[in-house]
């Protein structure tokens, strides 16, 4: 029997979820003075939840309109409660609407943070809602990454565009762009290389690949994802400062919340950046990156889902 996305969201947050409701354990039932109350929120910073959410958990219970000895349950809900106010504002799927087409989708992120699979798995999930879909490999740097996103494009049954490695990267989007137009593809999606070695060397290439698009589709790029690896916890933020610098990231795609992730980076993420989080990937199957529910991940987050309360 397959297993149901939400399922899959227990699995992946399970870790989270977990060392948040450790944290906060013996702290139900106390007196909610102002040692309790710090006590929470340190148990959310150290549970990756990021400090904006834990201020906001300790004002609202330090408000008085809560008993003043909340059980762990109590606590764990508005827990969930103002993790969902942060994530509904940046739970956003990818809209199709560029007009004309493709729309020119850029993918960028450090080479291991599962980048070619999640384009992939991007494509796949665009073909299921019908729109023809091309891939183009623009991160010549890697012969690897050419051959993977390659496999991956027989495997779903899109077309895709590729040139030699070491090749000009702003060349290959030149001719896919040229090729999805004719052929009237609604989504381009364009690997590109997650060197930050050199980080002016990067910028320069993503220019380039940018002024070639601006030639064909002033428009273009229409979205800049850059894939995140969840179980990197912090230093993913890190990655978001330096792709914002270099890149222009218009949203993020968080992958790898497969257990062993720290699931928090995604709420943190969310209060720092206020990105769009286009989707988030929970597993290894094609069907397992998905735009997400906020109510729905922050009750699991926070512990306090029907399938697992405790």
């Amino acid at each position: 029997m397959s297993t149901s996305w939400h399922d899959k969201l227990l699995g992946g947050f399970r870790r989270t979820s977990d060392r948040l409701v450790g944290n906060l354990a013996g702290l139900g039932g106390a007196r909610l003075d102002d040692d309790t109350l710090d006590s929470v929120e340190e148990a959310l910073i150290a549970s990756d939840l990021g400090p904006q959410t834990a201020a906001k958990v300790r004002e609202r219970l330090a408000e008085g309109t809560f008993e003043r000895n909340m059980e762990e349950l109590g606590i764990r809900l508005v827990v969930a409660e103002e993790v969902e106010k942060v994530l509904r504002e940046v739970a956003k799927p990818i809209g199709i609407d560029a007009f004309p087409r493709p729309q020119v989708i850029l993918v960028i992120g450090v080479n291991g943070s599962g980048k070619t699979t999640t384009i992939a798995k991007l494509a796949h999930l665009f073909l299921e809602q019908d729109y023809a879909v091309m891939l183009a490999a623009g991160d010549t740097f890697r012969a690897a990454a050419i051959g993977q996103l390659k496999t991956w494009a027989e495997r779903i049954g899109v077309p895709i565009v590729t040139g030699p490695e070491g090749g000009d990267a702003a060349g290959i989007v030149w001719d896919a762009v040229k090729q999805a137009t004719a052929i009237g593809t609604d989504v381009l999606i364009v690997d590109t290389a997650g060197r930050l070695q050199n980080k002016r060397e990067l910028m320069d290439e993503l220019a380039k690949i940018r002024r070639v698009l601006g030639r064909l589709n002033p428009a273009a790029p229409h979205d800049v994802l850059l894939v995140l690896d969840a179980t990197t916890g912090q230093n993913a933020l890190s990655q978001i400062e330096v792709f914002k610098e270099v890149a222009g990231v218009t949203g993020l795609v968080m992958t790898k919340l497969d257990g062993t992730a720290r699931g928090g980076v995604l709420v943190a993420a969310a209060e720092r950046y206020g990105l769009p989080i286009h989707a988030i990937g929970v597993g290894e199957q094609m069907d397992d990156l998905r735009p997400f529910d906020p109510a729905e991940v922050s009750r699991i987050i926070a512990g306090v889902d029907e399938g697992k309360r405790r």
